[in-house]
């Protein structure tokens, strides 16, 4: 069974319930992964690390590390 089709029979049997519909599939994928990124940078905090930027920081620091092209 796939997730449209378990969405449709739960979607169904809480028609039949008189219970509220639940959410459709991937509509608050958005919002886990914000939380998911918070918790990460409350954490970094916690172990006194930067909590945001560190990604550019280490991408920045190995382009500057390579030995450029000499022409």
């Amino acid at each position: 069974m796939s997730i449209t089709q378990q969405y449709a029979l739960d979607a169904y049997r809480a028609r039949q319930h008189g219970e509220p519909v639940p959410p459709a599939p991937g509509a608050h994928d958005w919002q886990v992964i914000r939380e998911l990124r918070d918790r990460h940078q409350f954490h970094a905090v916690l172990a006194g690390r930067p909590a945001h930027g560190r990604i550019r920081r280490v991408l920045g620091r190995l382009l500057r590390s390579r030995p450029r092209p000499t022409c």
